[in-house]
C-alpha cells in the first residue's frame, strides 16, 4: 500500500518567502532613496534576489511534500510570493516617500530635465513631458505601481522559473 505524503502549506511557504523578499526589496528601495540613486542600477539586484527566492520557495515546497510540484502550483507560489513582497515593499516606499523624504521626487525630476536637455529638447518640450509624467511623481502612484509591477514581474519570472523547477508527479499526468 502506498503511503500518502501530506502536501506542504502553500500559504505558509508563500508568506515566508514573500516576507523575506519584501524585506529585501524594502531595504534595497530605502538604500536607493537615501543614496539618491535615480537610475535602475538596483533593478538587476532585485531581479536576481527575486529569482533566487522563487527557486528557494519551490525547493521548500517540493522538499516538504512528496518531491513533486506541478507547473500551476509553481506558478502560483512564485506569483503570490511576488504579490506579498510587492505589498510590503510598496507600503515601506509609500511611508518613506510620503512622510520621511518627499524630496526624492525632486531629485528624479531634476535628473529627467538634465537628460531631456542633453537630448536637445526645447524648454517647451521639456515642460510638456514633465506635465505628462507628473502623475507618476507621487507616493500614492508608487504604492499602486509597485504592487502591480511586482505582481506582473513575479508572474513573468514564475512562468520561466517554474519551467525549470517543476517536477510533475507521473501518476497524475495523463
Amino acid at each position: 500500500m502506498e503511503e500518502l505524503t501530506e502536501q506542504p502549506s502553500t500559504k505558509q511557504i508563500v508568506l515566508k518567502w514573500g516576507l523575506i523578499s519584501g524585506v529585501i526589496s524594502s531595504v534595497t528601495s530605502l538604500i536607493t532613496y537615501t543614496m539618491g540613486i535615480t537610475n535602475s542600477s538596483m533593478t538587476l539586484v532585485g531581479t536576481v534576489v527575486a529569482i533566487v527566492l522563487i527557486i528557494m520557495a519551490h525547493r521548500e515546497y517540493k522538499n516538504e511534500g512528496d518531491g513533486y510540484m506541478s507547473y500551476g502550483k509553481g506558478l502560483g507560489i512564485g506569483t503570490l510570493l511576488s504579490l506579498v513582497s510587492g505589498v510590503i515593499s510598496s507600503i515601506v516606499s509609500y511611508v518613506y516617500l510620503k512622510f520621511v523624504d518627499a524630496s526624492y521626487f525632486d531629485l528624479v525630476r531634476d535628473e529627467q530635465i538634465a537628460q531631456m536637455e542633453e537630448s536637445g529638447l526645447s524648454d517647451d518640450q521639456i515642460e510638456q513631458a514633465l506635465e505628462y509624467s507628473s502623475f507618476s511623481s507621487s507616493p500614492e502612484f508608487i504604492l499602486i505601481a509597485v504592487i502591480f509591477g511586482a505582481l506582473l514581474f513575479g508572474f513573468i519570472l514564475s512562468l520561466i522559473i517554474t519551467a525549470f523547477t517543476k517536477n510533475s508527479d507521473p501518476a497524475t499526468e495523463i
